[in-house]
């Protein structure tokens, strides 16, 4: 394909879904993304779209929240890696809390085989996900539906939400910052989400690795009361994305990254090499950071390898007025 029919159905693409990740456009154009990177700098030079972070967007694609229908086509196999593994922290019997979002209606298909779950939500999409499952009980929220993310929002829907109490909270939104934490770009479904954060004793954000660096107008959660993040592995060279895991962890929150070897061509649920994740267990692999502190157990020169300095203990077992800090990367 020559380059400027490669541009022409880039350009296509973002105009139809609204936003594309980088990932997604090499796969359709069939080219690698480094090609694409180039078609896409070119095309914002002509003013016909805005690189951000992983992907490209309309122009001022961020001054407006995209609709459910155009969030829905972006980092596709990034989100279901991430459902994967955001399920299975999850354990039988839980309260939980899911806001809204394209990847909080994936965790939700997978909470659908988990026994004796009370999920409360505020997401139409997260309850209809949960519609037939035998033993998950659904409790929604009142207020106001939002039809561009179908999800209930305004006075009705907070006030529904005082007194609550569950075990932790999963959220998503428009972007992620260390300096910042979750951000979105609507003033009420961030309001909703800071009513869910109050329910919750623990806070997992699902974000994948687009959404890291990218800071939107309404602040939802600050980083300090994230206790998890679960995301997908950035590319080798998105620096970007490396240098803000490192800050969040350097914060205190405690990373999951999912693999998508087992996802990306759109296969479903799955760990890595195909391996199903069942609720309740965490695949892990332990991997530095870009730039993670590493200590020595051995002396110069014959020691052993360098291994990963932890000074925090797992989530939800924190010291009485002190927040765990982990630089546990997680990745299935």
């Amino acid at each position: 394909m020559f380059a400027a029919e490669r541009r022409q159905l880039i350009l296509e693409m973002v105009r139809a879904n609204g936003a594309v990740s980088l990932r997604e456009l090499a796969r359709v154009v069939q080219t690698s993304e480094v090609t694409v990177r180039r078609d896409v700098r070119a095309l914002e030079a002509e003013g016909l779209l805005d690189r951000r972070h992983g992907g490209a967007v309309l122009p001022g694609g961020f001054t407006r929240e995209s609709g459910f229908p155009q969030k829905s086509h972006l980092a596709t196999a990034e989100k279901t890696a991430i459902a994967d593994l955001a399920a299975s922290f999850v354990e039988e019997g839980e309260a939980v809390v899911v806001g809204a979002g394209t990847t909080t209606q994936e965790l939700a298909r997978r909470l659908a085989r988990i026994p004796g779950l009370t999920v409360v939500t505020n997401s139409l999409l997260v309850a209809q996900a949960l519609a037939h499952a035998n033993r998950v009980e659904v409790v929604m929220t009142g207020g106001t539906l939002r039809g561009s993310n179908y999800a209930l929002v305004g006075s009705g829907a907070e006030q529904s939400l005082q007194g609550l109490r569950v075990t932790r909270a999963f959220l998503s939104g428009s972007g992620l910052t260390a300096e910042r934490g979750l951000s979105t770009s609507n003033m009420l479904s961030a309001s909703v989400d800071r009513a869910l954060v109050q329910a919750a004793a623990e806070v997992v954000v699902l974000a994948d690795h687009t959404k890291l660096g990218t800071d939107t107008m309404f602040q939802t959660v600050p980083t300090d009361l994230i206790s998890r993040l679960v995301t997908d592995e950035p590319p080798a060279h998105d620096d970007r994305a490396g240098t803000e895991l490192q800050a969040l962890a350097d914060q205190g929150v405690q990373i999951a990254v999912a693999g998508t070897g087992a996802t990306a061509s759109g296969s479903g649920a799955g760990g890595p090499g195909g391996e199903a994740v069942q609720p309740g267990r965490q695949p892990r692999r332990d991997v530095p950071l870009p730039g993670q502190r590493r200590t020595h157990s051995g002396g110069p020169g014959g020691g052993p390898a360098p291994q990963l300095r932890s000074t925090a203990a797992p989530l939800g077992a924190t010291e009485p007025g002190e927040r765990a800090r982990v630089a546990d990367l997680r990745r299935r």
